[in-house]
C-alpha cells in the first residue's frame, strides 16, 4: 500500500513512531494528485516545492521535539472559499481570480497549530452557494458528479490524493458528497467551529466540517479542534445502543439505491444487537427544507451586496436575486419562519435521551448523478443543517452502476463527542466493504 493509501490516523499514528516521514506521506499525494488530478479535477491549486519544503521541516520538529499535535504531517486540502495565506482564495468566482488573503481563516489556524500543512486548494461551486459549479468529477465514475459544494475536497479524499480536507455546509454540500465519494465526514454542530475567515452566504446555517477515510479520522481533527468531550470519548456497546430510524418528510425523493443502504444498514446494526425502531416527527418539521432555502435567501441578501454593488457584472445571477429579494417575503413572514425553526430545534433536542441514542437515516437520495450541470440534490440533507445539529457520513452500499451511496447518524446539538463515539462503534458493521474501498476509483 502507498501511503497515499493509508488513513489519516494510520499515517498519524506511523509518523509518531517514526516509521513513516512526513516527506515519503507528502511525496506519495503528491505523485497520486499528478497521476490523477488531469482526470479528477479536484485542485485549484497545489504547490509541489512548498508542500516538500513544509514537510521536510515538520520531519525536523518531530526529530527534535515530537509532534507538534495531533495532527502532525498531515496533508490537509482546503475548500476554495476557505482563506489560506499561502494559497490563493478564489471563491470559483471571476471577482476573486488571484485574490491572496494576508491571514489563515480559524480553521485553517488550528489545523496548523496542530501539526497539519496545507497542501493545497480544492474546487467549490461558486461561494459554495449556487453559481458556477466546480470542474471536479467523481472519483468512481468520472461521467458524474462527486456531489457539491465541497466538490473537490469529497473528490480529492475520496480518491486517495490527501487524507483530510475541509468542506462546508450551508444545505447539503458537506455530507452529500461524502456520500457520492464513498467516504466519511463530519458536520459538526453549528459555529462550533469558527467560521472566521470563511466566505459567509448564511450566517444561520453555514458550517465547516472535514473529510476523512475512517471514523477515527473525524475524531483525529474533532480532538484537535477541542469540540467538548471528544478528549474522554468512549466507545458504546452496540447492543446498548438505541437508534432511531427516520424517514421522514423526504422520504419519497430516496431512490431505490438509497433505500437499499438504509434498510442494509438498519439490518447490520439489528444483527449486531442494536434496537433499531422507526421515528416520527411534528408536523412542523414538514417545512425546514423550505425554512431552510428562505432562510439562505433572506441571510444571502446581506452577505452579496457588497459584490453586488462593487462587481455587478461578474456576479453570477443566483447571488443577483440572493441581493434583490423575494418580493413576497415580509418581514412577518421570516419571522414566522424563524420562530418555527427554534421551536423544531428545541423539540429535537428533547427526543434524545434513555429512549433514544442517535438517528439513521439517508445522506443523499442515491447514486450521484451523471453529469456535471448538477451536483445532486440535498434535500436529505437541508433539514438537518437546519436544526443545527452534527451529522456523520459513513459508506454503506455499492449501487446498480458501482457507485458508493452512503448513510448518515445525527445526534441533538453540541452532542459532536458522543456522535462520533456511536459513529466508531456503527461504522466497522455499516461500512463492511471499507477494506476494498482504495479498488473502487476509476482508471
Amino acid at each position: 500500500m502507498e501511503p497515499c493509501h493509508l488513513t489519516a490516523t494510520e499515517a498519524a499514528r506511523l509518523i509518531t513512531a517514526k516509521e513513516l516521514s512526513v516527506e515519503e506521506l507528502t511525496r506519495s499525494c503528491l505523485d497520486r494528485i499528478a497521476q490523477r488530478d488531469a482526470k479528477i479535477r479536484a485542485w485549484v491549486t497545489v504547490d509541489p516545492a512548498k508542500a516538500i519544503a513544509r514537510a521536510r521541516e515538520l520531519d525536523k520538529v518531530m526529530v527534535a521535539r515530537g509532534p507538534a499535535g495531533p495532527l502532525h504531517g498531515l496533508p490537509f486540502a482546503v475548500k476554495d472559499m476557505i482563506d489560506t495565506v499561502d494559497h490563493p482564495t478564489q471563491n470559483n468566482s471571476p471577482i476573486y481570480v488571484g485574490n491572496q488573503p494576508s491571514q489563515d481563516a480559524h480553521a485553517v489556524r488550528v489545523v496548523k497549530a496542530q501539526g497539519a500543512f496545507i497542501i493545497g486548494k480544492t474546487d467549490t461551486v461558486e461561494f459554495a452557494a449556487g453559481g458556477r459549479k466546480a470542474l471536479t468529477r467523481n472519483p468512481f465514475d468520472l461521467s458524474r458528479t462527486p456531489g457539491g459544494s465541497s466538490s473537490g475536497s469529497g473528490a480529492a479524499v475520496g480518491d486517495h490524493q490527501v487524507p483530510l480536507a475541509f468542506g462546508t455546509q450551508t444545505g447539503g454540500s458537506h455530507i452529500r458528497p461524502a456520500s457520492f465519494n464513498g467516504i466519511y465526514a463530519l458536520k459538526p454542530t453549528c459555529n462550533v467551529v469558527s467560521w472566521t475567515g470563511a466566505r459567509q452566504s448564511s450566517p444561520s446555517l453555514d458550517t465547516i466540517g472535514w473529510y476523512g477515510r475512517a471514523a477515527e479520522d473525524l475524531t483525529l481533527v474533532a480532538q484537535a479542534f477541542r469540540l467538548r468531550g471528544t478528549d474522554a470519548m468512549t466507545r458504546p456497546n452496540v447492543k446498548d445502543l438505541k437508534v432511531g430510524l427516520a424517514y421522514t418528510h423526504n422520504s419519497s425523493k430516496a431512490e431505490p439505491a438509497g433505500r437499499e443502504a438504509l434498510k442494509l444498514a438498519v439490518e447490520r446494526l439489528a444483527s449486531a444487537g442494536a434496537i433499531v425502531e422507526e421515528i416520527s416527527f411534528v408536523p412542523d418539521f414538514a417545512t425546514l427544507n423550505d425554512a431552510q432555502k428562505l432562510i439562505g435567501n433572506w441571510e444571502g441578501q446581506a452577505q452579496f451586496l457588497p459584490d453586488y454593488l462593487e462587481s455587478h457584472e461578474k456576479l453570477h445571477d443566483d447571488f443577483r436575486q440572493k441581493v434583490e429579494g423575494d418580493g413576497d417575503m415580509t418581514v412577518d413572514r421570516i419571522r414566522q419562519v424563524y420562530d418555527t425553526v427554534y421551536r423544531c430545534r428545541a423539540t429535537f433536542d428533547a427526543m434524545f435521551g434513555p429512549k433514544l441514542d442517535v438517528i439513521l437515516t439517508f445522506a443523499a437520495p442515491g447514486e450521484a448523478p451523471v453529469g456535471l450541470h448538477s451536483t445532486g440534490d440535498w434535500v436529505m440533507n437541508s433539514m438537518w443543517t437546519m436544526l443545527n445539529v452534527p451529522c456523520l457520513a459513513m459508506p454503506c452500499h455499492t449501487g446498480p452502476n458501482g457507485m458508493p451511496v452512503g448513510v448518515q447518524i445525527v445526534g441533538p446539538r453540541w452532542s459532536d463527542a458522543d456522535l462520533l463515539a456511536i459513529g466508531e462503534a456503527v461504522a466497522p458493521l455499516i461500512d463492511v466493504a471499507a477494506s476494498a474501498s482504495t479498488q473502487g476509483v476509476a482508471a
